[in-house]
């Protein structure tokens, strides 16, 4: 038994027909939890909709970082009262991302700003709510997002808790996320052949301070590599890590379903 903690099924690589088959399939392959995050105010309502439709789907609501020009000044007020929610679970996909280019119209310092300053706001927003929140960091070199995240984070550790989703970093990045009292998910990538500072990262951590999700549509699995992604493909994400770890998947269901209960404070 496994959750999928994060993936994005109101994104528009899927159809909506599809979605009751994606999670009997996922249901069937022992994934009995799909956390879905919204990206944007175009899919706050939808993702929602998944959560009030499907006793599995829960939902985390949020700003991605490559969303922040397209979201209104006033975009966490406008989600604020939609986070009462009974299925929503955690503030999110939010974070920091230095890796695509800034829209047109906007400075690289203009667009990085803006999503900084919409990552507090999400902070706040967590905070006000006893939620954690769901951060993604992606930079084309170095860790200037990594960093900008941490340096935040820190002043809201005591309040909130922080998951880094599809965490490429090193041992020692992952530790500095751990000791403020966040963790790690891993993600597809950590089966590919070149991921090997993902798989030692995965390998070394303490169980109970990572876990596991898809990003689907995005980022499948080998040996799903190249098609898109769904949660049922956590199975083989489980599979490699407890290969990888010398454990069996029991030891590792056990261990990643209660952090995933402890995080998202779920029964």
């Amino acid at each position: 038994m496994f959750t999928d903690t994060h993936c994005h099924l109101a994104s528009y690589r899927y159809d909506a027909t599809e979605i009751p088959e994606i999670v009997s399939r996922a249901l069937e392959s022992g994934i009995t939890r799909q956390i879905t995050l919204a990206t944007g105010m175009d899919d706050i309502d939808s993702t929602l909709a998944l959560a009030e439709a499907h006793d599995s789907i829960y939902a985390c609501l949020g700003i991605h970082p490559c969303d922040v020009t397209e979201a209104p000044d006033d975009a966490i007020s406008q989600i604020a009262p939609k986070i009462a929610h009974e299925k929503v679970v955690a503030i999110g996909e939010s974070g920091l991302d230095y890796y695509h280019p800034a829209p047109d119209g906007w400075t690289e310092e203009d667009y990085h700003a803006r999503q900084l300053m919409m990552l507090e706001q999400q902070f706040d927003l967590a905070a006000a709510h006893n939620l954690n929140i769901c951060l993604h960091t992606r930079d084309r070199s170095g860790t200037a997002s990594f960093d900008a995240c941490m340096a935040l984070y820190r002043r809201y550790a005591d309040r909130v808790r922080a998951v880094f989703h599809c965490f490429p970093g090193t041992v020692e990045q992952a530790q500095s996320i751990i000791e403020l009292g966040g963790l790690v998910s891993f993600t597809g990538n950590v089966t590919f052949k070149n991921a090997k500072q993902i798989q030692e990262t995965a390998t070394a951590l303490p169980l109970g301070t990572f876990m596991l999700e898809t990003d689907a549509p995005y980022l499948a699995p080998v040996p799903h590599r190249g098609s898109k992604n769904e949660p049922m493909h956590v199975a083989s994400i489980a599979q490699f890590i407890a290969d990888q770890r010398q454990i069996t998947l029991a030891e590792l269901s056990s261990a990643t379903e209660q952090v995933t209960n402890d995080f998202f404070k779920l029964a």
